[in-house]
């Protein structure tokens, strides 16, 4: 299963040459986990960036995938990776789902770099 944070979803819908290494797995909707604040945190970037029409048509691609609650327990797991390792609360909750679940996790955000072995960081040039 994997997990692609919200710069991923972007770089995606823009076409963007940064998500060649991930491109056709974001494709296959059935191996995909959307953790609910990635839906969120795409959805008002592309309201500030675009039209709520367009927007929408972005968004329905990712009710596609399987759309995970953040319960108690992850919640909690997230606040301590959040106040260990220093990380944004969006990003400790994605990255929380991703481990409770056992995801592959890609990411354009540089401060998920090394944290994981099961994290797939791709630098934007």
């Amino acid at each position: 299963m994997y997990i692609f944070d919200s710069s991923c979803w972007l770089e995606y819908f823009a076409g963007s040459i940064h998500c060649t290494q991930y491109e056709k797995i974001i494709q296959n909707t059935d191996e995909i986990i959307i953790p609910t604040i990635i839906i969120y945190e795409v959805f008002k970037k592309l309201l500030l960036e675009t039209d709520e029409n367009t927007a929408i048509s972005f968004i329905a691609h990712l009710r596609e995938c399987r759309i995970v609650d953040i319960d108690f327990n992850i919640s909690l797991d997230a606040a301590r990776i959040s106040a260990e390792k220093k990380m944004p609360m969006a990003d400790s909750m994605i990255f929380a789902v991703s481990k409770y679940h056992q995801c592959i996790l890609y990411t354009h955000d540089k401060h998920f770099q090394g944290i994981d072995a099961n994290v797939r960081y791709i630098e934007k040039h």
